[in-house]
């Protein structure tokens, strides 16, 4: 097999490969054979059809197929043989099919960038310190009661936390614009989903009331017709509805998973759930501060367009999934998120992980089997049978992989720890588990 390589621009490799026709003919022959002996034609015994007679009637076929399969071994090989590490797919581009002549072709595909890793040290870390008190027991078990509630009318002036149904038509210089108005729409005051002042003026009226409200489109508002307009709505309040918590029974404590223990192991089970969730919220944030250290200390790093391509198509999905996105093989997903939502965030994980693969290398760094187990014991902990979940990671080699490579990615945040200035923050359980400015963009 004859090889050549050729180094296009950045990352971008050129590999001719050259692969002998003996090699072609032979696999071809050798499958033919095989095939004759089950192959039934008129005229021939069962397993005697003459290679002859085989290779006109099966022959161009087989080649196709032993050509495609040629080609993606003798890629490898020579990828092996000329100590390349491919970043994606190549592009393969046939210059020779003929029979009896030799396979030529090229393989155009990006390399893994060599990644020097910098000395990391003093970089500065805030660790928020926060712990689960009685009163934040009573504001999450509060969300629970209005999860679990009803709404019912009311004769009252609209409250914020108030769900209404509204009337309303709204006018630009007198006339009325496309979208500005509804009959009989619901909506929750205070959710924000209107445009600012529209929900804070309805705030105080009483069913059967009429309200114009004077009102200002936003400047970064995504139509652009009417960015910054000055609008009127004219509102007709049909209808208010409170919201009624459901009460703190049995019933309830079912509906969240405590069939036994009443009100004490109902808040027993909260107040735990809550401390593993500040556990994770504070290590997240370490983390992420550990990452975004590690990405500024290495600057510059060339990037595989195709690793970008892939990560952009996952974060795709990922966001079509959270917004509960179904039927996506009907969709045209580029258009409806274009691949500049993503492209930053994408440069962003490919650069991280180049970085931390040759971190991991440097440290020999490998998944500690124990951590592994606490790791998947913990989220068990979480279902009704923790056994089963746990059974489950274990015989799925894709999922315990994950929980390996997350295991992984903390191990190297212990280690880089070790080198950074921490400065412990003393904060409120909310104040900890929100998110930080950069993960709510």
């Amino acid at each position: 097999m004859q090889v050549s390589i050729e180094t296009t621009s950045g990352l971008e490799r050129r590999l001719t490969v050259g692969v002998p026709a003996a090699r072609i003919d032979g696999a071809v022959d050798e499958r033919l054979k095989k095939a004759a002996k089950d192959v039934r034609m008129p005229g021939f015994r069962p397993g005697k059809v003459p290679m002859k007679v085989m290779r006109q009637r099966f022959g161009a076929g087989v080649r196709q197929e032993v050509l495609g399969e040629v080609m993606s071994q003798s890629f490898q090989e020579a990828v092996v043989q000329e100590q390349l590490r491919p970043a994606g797919q190549p592009s393969i581009e046939p210059k020779s099919l003929d029979a009896g002549k030799d396979l030529e072709y090229v393989a155009t595909f990006e390399v893994f960038p060599e990644v020097e890793v910098a000395e990391m040290k003093d970089f500065e870390v805030e660790k928020p310190v926060a712990e689960v008190t009685d009163e934040d027991v009573d504001n999450i078990i509060e969300v629970f009661r209005k999860q679990q509630g009803s709404w019912q009318e009311t004769e009252r002036a609209a409250a914020e936390g108030d769900k209404v149904v509204i009337d309303y038509v709204g006018t630009r210089d007198g006339e009325a614009f496309e979208g500005g108005s509804a009959e009989g729409s619901e909506l929750e005051l205070g959710s924000g989903r209107m445009i600012p002042g529209f929900e804070d003026g309805i705030v105080g009226m009483k069913a059967g009331e009429e309200k114009t409200l004077e009102l200002s489109f936003p400047e970064d508002y995504h139509n652009e017709d009417l960015k910054g307009a000055a609008v009127e709505f004219k509102v007709t309040l049909n209808k208010v509805e409170e919201m009624v918590p459901a009460e703190l029974n049995e019933e309830l404590f079912a509906q969240y998973g405590v069939e036994e223990g009443g009100e004490e192991q109902f808040r027993k089970e909260v107040a735990e759930n809550m401390t593993r969730e500040l556990k994770n919220a504070v290590e997240g944030k370490v983390k992420q501060q550990v990452m975004d250290a590690v990405i500024a200390a290495h600057g510059t790093v060339e990037i595989p367009r195709a690793l970008v391509a892939q990560e952009v198509d996952a974060l795709r999905n990922q966001m079509f999934q959270q917004f509960g996105g179904a039927g996506a093989q009907n969709m045209d997903l580029k258009s409806l998120l274009p691949d500049d939502m993503f492209t930053e965030n994408a440069e962003k994980r490919v650069k991280l992980g180049l970085v931390l693969s040759e971190l991991i290398a440097k440290l020999e760094l490998k998944a500690d089997p124990e951590k592994v187990r606490e790791t998947i014991e913990e989220m068990a902990s979480t279902y009704q049978e923790p056994e089963e979940v746990i059974n489950w990671y274990y015989s799925n080699q894709e999922q315990l992989a994950s929980v390996e490579s997350k295991v992984l990615e903390d191990q190297v945040v212990e280690k880089l720890l070790e080198s950074a200035k921490i400065t412990e923050k003393e904060c409120s359980y909310q104040e900890a588990i929100a998110p930080a400015a950069q993960d709510e963009a």
